[in-house]
C-alpha cells in the first residue's frame, strides 16, 4: 500500500485490522455502460494491499468493470456509532483462481457448516471470476468517540 493515499483518523494497521474483522459485504460503485453509477455489495477478503472478490462471469458488475475499471468502494456498518473506510480504486478480472476465492470467501461470511445456501454457491463456482481491486485512495472516519451514548 505504498503508493495508496489515505486519509482519515486511522493509520495503514488500523485499516487493515478493520478490513479483516468486517464481514459485512463491501458497497462497490461502478459505472454501467450507460454512464450512471450503480452501487452492489459484494463479499470481499483483503490481502496483500488489494481487495479480492468474485461475481458470474457474465454478471453486468463484470461487464461494467471490463468497461471502465475504475470504482469506488465503502466498507462501513449501519448503525450507530458510524465508523468505516470509503475510497476509490480500479479493479482487474481474473479468470482463474475464483473458485478457491468462493470458498474461502463463503468460510468467512457463512462459515464452514455444509448449509444448503453454501452448497448451492459453492456449486456454481466454475462460472466465478475473481475481481481485484487495487485501491488508491482510501479514506477512513469514526464518530465513536462523539456518538457514544
Amino acid at each position: 500500500m505504498d503508493d495508496l493515499k489515505i486519509t482519515g483518523p486511522w493509520s495503514v494497521p488500523d485499516i487493515e485490522a478493520y478490513f479483516d474483522q468486517a464481514t459485512i459485504p463491501m458497497r462497490l460503485s461502478v459505472i454501467a455502460k450507460s454512464g450512471w453509477p450503480v452501487v452492489l455489495s459484494l463479499w470481499f477478503l483483503f490481502e496483500d494491499g488489494v481487495f479480492k472478490c468474485v461475481s458470474r462471469g457474465h454478471s453486468k458488475v463484470i461487464s461494467f468493470l471490463q468497461n471502465n475499471p475504475r470504482c469506488g468502494l465503502e466498507i462501513a456498518g449501519e448503525t450507530v456509532p458510524y465508523h468505516g473506510v470509503r475510497g476509490q480504486g480500479t479493479a482487474e478480472i481474473i479468470e482463474h483462481g475464483a473458485a478457491k476465492l468462493l470458498e474461502r470467501l463463503t468460510d468467512r461470511y457463512i462459515g464452514q457448516d455444509e448449509t444448503p445456501f453454501r452448497k448451492w454457491l459453492l456449486a456454481g463456482s466454475a462460472e466465478e471470476v475473481a475481481i481485484t481491486l487495487k485501491p488508491i485512495r482510501l479514506m477512513s472516519w469514526d464518530y465513536r468517540s462523539r456518538m457514544t451514548k
